[in-house]
């Protein structure tokens, strides 16, 4: 089965390198401590020092924008900028709230809806602009947008709707952070366990740690009268701001959570991409691969996507799915070799997304084309999430090859190189 969709000329927006950190147990370890901060700082902030509510929100609003405009200015990620911009937007994002509740007196049922709501509209937008809410692929500056914009409703959605659930059901500190806890453990468990959806199980942890950085903060700064530590927001603030520059420095230093940039060297030919699923090869691919060959000059360079059916957090799970990856690429491009006449390029993608896979590939060397080929829709996932569909919105002559039969897709190498001969 073949599909081929002829899209517009490539957005001209400015192209950059990845703008924020890969997810690791790194990223969400200072994510946790910023919203912690959030918590902490702004009461500390409006309280302590005696600025009041609505100026430490002016204040840090300020400092948010100027922290953003670095951010967006830049062409890649950098630790530093980065994290300074969600710890800023953790405090605006709680005064936003606290603001809305405590000095205008709008309910806390009426600030999470509103923030739901905005945060669904904004998702919504997103997807419909870049048919992607992958945070691994902010190339440009539009997405860079929907992405802080996104990040911002998160942190004041996450703060009406823990201070709802601790006002409502008057829980204590300790069960609220055994909730949130619990819950994102949940998360974790339906993604590893069930495949939950990767970017679906990222927003929905992203969201929770809200709450649960606001339940620490409030258990470890609140009066032991009122079932917290008694550290005080001052104490509780510096050490955790000690912390989040400690981890920063440590990956400002080493790199650990920078997405790779592997370049592709352009060529004078036209550029073909060639997507493969698990399997190595399918025959209508070797046929469709030949007649392109025959048609006009090309290259063609074949990707292979992560092949697990979940994002990894641990470099044991990458390396180890990388290996097999590198498997499907090794049997593939033989065949793709003496079907097309000529020497052919192959890498494997760290993303298990074939969506992050192939917008890394794109952003990192010059094509012109894209064969996307697929198993049927009762064996690939790639059907399943419209992948064609997707792809075929990022600007680009696409084709997409189908394997007809499940038997033949996945036949031995042996009687492939048979079929590629005919």
């Amino acid at each position: 089965m073949l599909a081929t969709t002829h899209a517009g000329p490539r957005s001209g927006l400015r192209q950059m390198l990845n703008k924020v950190p890969e997810v690791t147990a790194y990223f969400w370890v200072i994510k946790v401590l910023c919203t912690t901060v959030g918590e902490t700082a702004s009461d500390y902030l409006s309280d302590n020092v005696g600025l009041g509510l609505t100026n430490t929100t002016y204040i840090t609003a300020a400092l948010l924008v100027a922290t953003l405009v670095f951010q967006f200015r830049a062409r890649r990620y950098i630790a530093g900028v980065y994290w300074l911009g969600i710890v800023l937007i953790s405090v605006v994002g709680t005064q936003i709230t606290d603001n809305l509740h405590d000095n205008h007196g709008v309910r806390l049922t009426v600030t999470t809806s509103i923030f739901g709501g905005l945060l669904a509209l904004a998702f919504l937008a997103w997807w419909l602009s870049e048919r992607t809410l992958s945070i691994h692929t902010i190339y440009t500056t539009r997405r860079e947008a929907f992405y802080w914009l996104v990040v911002l409703f998160t942190f004041a959605l996450g703060t009406a709707g823990g201070d709802l659930i601790a006002e409502r059901y008057s829980l204590g500190y300790t069960w609220a952070l055994l909730l949130f806890a619990g819950a994102i453990a949940l998360v974790a468990a339906l993604h590893y366990g069930l495949k939950l959806n990767a970017v679906l199980s990222f927003w929905i942890a992203y969201i929770l740690t809200r709450p649960l950085g606001a339940s620490t903060g409030d258990l470890l700064a609140s009066p032991r009268h009122d079932g917290g530590l008694g550290l005080g927001t001052t104490v509780t603030s510096f050490v955790f701001l000690g912390a989040i520059l400690i981890v920063v420095t440590y990956l400002a230093i080493t790199k650990r959570d920078v997405t790779l940039d592997h370049g592709i060297a352009p060529d004078a030919h036209a550029q073909v991409l060639v997507a493969v699923d698990r399997t190595a090869v399918t025959p209508e691919l070797v046929d469709v691969l030949r007649e392109r060959a025959e048609r006009s000059p090309a290259s063609f360079h074949v990707l292979v996507a992560n092949p697990s059916a979940k994002a990894e957090l641990t470099e044991h799970e990458r390396e180890r799915h990388h290996e097999e990856g590198e498997r499907v690429l090794a049997l593939t491009l033989p065949f793709v070799e003496q079907a097309v006449g000529s020497p052919v390029t192959g890498s494997v993608s760290i993303r298990h997304d074939p969506m992050d896979a192939i917008e890394e590939a794109l952003h990192d060397g010059d094509f012109h084309e894209i064969v996307l080929s697929t198993l049927p829709h009762s064996v690939t996932r790639w059907l399943h999430i419209d992948l064609p569909h997707r792809v075929s919105h990022l600007g680009l002559p696409t084709r997409t090859v189908t394997a007809t039969a499940t038997d033949r897709s996945r036949q031995p190498a042996r009687e492939l190189e048979t079929d590629a001969a005919r």
